[in-house]
């Protein structure tokens, strides 16, 4: 069984679909049957995305540059696609950047990456969602999130600032599309340790704890198939049962007054540690 929506003569659009687990998400939809239009930065990434996904079955692959940040860029996208192709049946918000952040770090910085990592994924629902509803066949929006954005580690606020917005927004999405439309869904992708362009900085080989984002596609599609909303990845490192400890601690800071991120304050760590190991 498969989500309806990945099938032969259906389009998926996918933002940030040149590299990383875009193209990786966009190769399975072309292994679907599926006309795939990629829409990300740069040509020459664009052209090397385009070849990978027709040779992975799509009968038609496009790349549009796109910056997400830009509404306006957006909805052209969308002009484009409904012009080429009749519309989009799947869209995957997934274009996001990583380039590090400190809390008193510069402003610029902080307002770039929440521009593409949160307003992308919001100019790309509130631009392609609409058309997926009344239309009496299946849709989906995939946002792609991030269990920083649940967990809160510290390190890189403005990207966990982003990815927790994101996270919301997606809840709030699923709410609205289930009232509008059964026959369109949405899904929250939450990866893992995963080795992408993102997360590569200086390393040329895979840490031996992330997936690739071939694995992380891999469970999107389960994820779908069994009409999950939250799809949470595991890696090589953490366990589905670990994430599940970690989010129920975080939750814990709230309904058992404890410090925000108690899971690294002095207090509490050793605390958490046991609570981990408790089972």
């Amino acid at each position: 069984m498969t989500h309806p929506v990945l099938a032969p003569g259906n389009v998926a659009v996918v933002t940030g679909g040149a590299a990383g687990i875009g193209l990786a998400s966009a190769r399975r939809f072309a292994g679907f049957g599926m006309t795939v239009v990629l829409a990300d930065l740069g040509d020459d990434r664009l052209t090397m995305a385009v070849e990978a996904v027709r040779a992975a079955g799509a009968p038609e692959a496009v790349g549009l540059p796109c910056d997400v940040s830009d509404r306006a860029q957006v909805e052209a996208l969308k002009a484009r696609v409904d012009e080429d192709f009749g519309g989009a049946d799947l869209v995957m918000n997934n274009a996001a950047i990583q380039p590090g952040s400190a809390l008193f770090g510069p402003a610029d910085r902080w307002t770039r990456i929440l521009e593409v990592n949160l307003w992308g994924v919001i100019h790309g629902a509130q631009v392609f969602a609409p058309g997926l509803i009344g239309r009496g066949k299946p849709g989906a929006v995939v946002n792609t999130g991030s269990k920083q954005g649940i967990t809160s580690p510290p390190g890189d606020p403005a990207y966990t600032v982003a990815k927790s917005r994101v996270n919301t927004f997606s809840e709030l999405l699923a709410h609205e599309l289930r009232e509008a439309d059964p026959m369109v869904s949405a899904h929250l992708l939450i990866p893992g340790f995963t080795f992408t362009d993102l997360t590569r900085r200086d390393r040329v080989e895979k840490p031996a704890g992330a997936w690739e984002p071939a694995q992380v596609a891999d469970e999107l599609i389960a994820g779908m198939a069994a009409g999950d909303f939250y799809i949470l990845c595991p890696d090589n490192e953490v366990s589905r049962e670990l994430d599940a400890k970690r989010m129920e601690w975080a939750m814990g800071d709230i309904i058992e007054g404890r410090p925000p991120l108690s899971r690294w304050h002095p207090d509490w760590g050793a605390k958490f540690a046991a609570f981990v190991k408790e089972g």
